[in-house]
């Protein structure tokens, strides 16, 4: 089974939402998963990413594959964190 990071939609018509789940690569982008590791909103300024790190840490060791979006969220999510501790080392 090839387990991939990815976002599952919810929401609304023009309100987007979305969970970062690990699921089986051969299931549809809002079926079953085996996880939510965390949850992502681009639709609230700055956006809000909101992630079990040490799950995805997990997954990412047994060998799950992230998505493209998902690794950059990720990556985004990094940043903000690294720039809130910067904030409050001040």
């Amino acid at each position: 089974m090839a387990v991939v990071l990815r976002l599952s939609r919810a929401g609304t018509h023009k309100a987007p939402f979305y969970h970062v789940v690990a699921t089986d690569s051969r299931k549809p982008r809002d079926g079953r998963y085996l996880e939510d590791v965390g949850t992502y909103d681009p639709t609230q300024r700055p956006e809000r990413i909101e992630l079990k790190t040490d799950r995805i840490e997990h997954w990412l060791k047994v060998g799950a594959q992230p998505s493209q979006t998902v690794a950059a969220v990720l990556k985004r999510a990094k940043k903000s964190s690294a720039r809130a501790a910067e904030k409050t080392a001040k």
